[in-house]
């Protein structure tokens, strides 16, 4: 679990703190609402992720002695998979709203749906299949 965190929390981080920086680019207030909106849920989804990733840790700390750790480790995995999901999320916001700018919004959501297939695929039907060959 603590290798899968070293992955995610940076990504997490980094995603995070690029887009802190955003509003305050001098360009920001020129934007559409609609992609203001996009910006903000980008942003929303990238911090519950790192507060989902950073929980199991915080919990850990707080919950010492820990007496039940299969069952903590179940938890600690269902919000690491939550925030997964939810950095997936704002991966997918985050290169719609980049490259909605850059390049224009057709090719801003065709580059998100592409990144969400990659993601799902990446991330969810691999992981499926080789479970599947495994069990078979």
């Amino acid at each position: 679990m603590l290798g899968e965190l070293r992955v995610l929390l940076p990504t997490a981080q980094l995603l995070s703190a690029f887009l802190i920086a955003v509003p305050f680019a001098p360009g920001f207030r020129s934007i559409v609402q609609a992609e203001k909106n996009v910006f903000l849920a980008t942003f929303m989804l990238s911090v519950a992720s790192l507060v989902l990733f950073t929980a199991p840790a915080v919990q850990h700390r707080l919950m010492r002695p820990l007496r039940q750790r299969a069952s903590f480790k179940a938890r600690a995995s269902k919000q690491m998979l939550v925030g997964a999901a939810l950095l997936a999320a704002a991966l997918v916001l985050a290169t719609q709203f980049v490259l909605s700018e850059v390049l224009g919004h057709a090719i801003g959501n065709l580059a998100a749906g592409i990144v969400g297939a990659l993601i799902g695929t990446m991330w969810l039907l691999v992981p499926l299949a080789w479970n599947r060959r495994q069990a078979a």
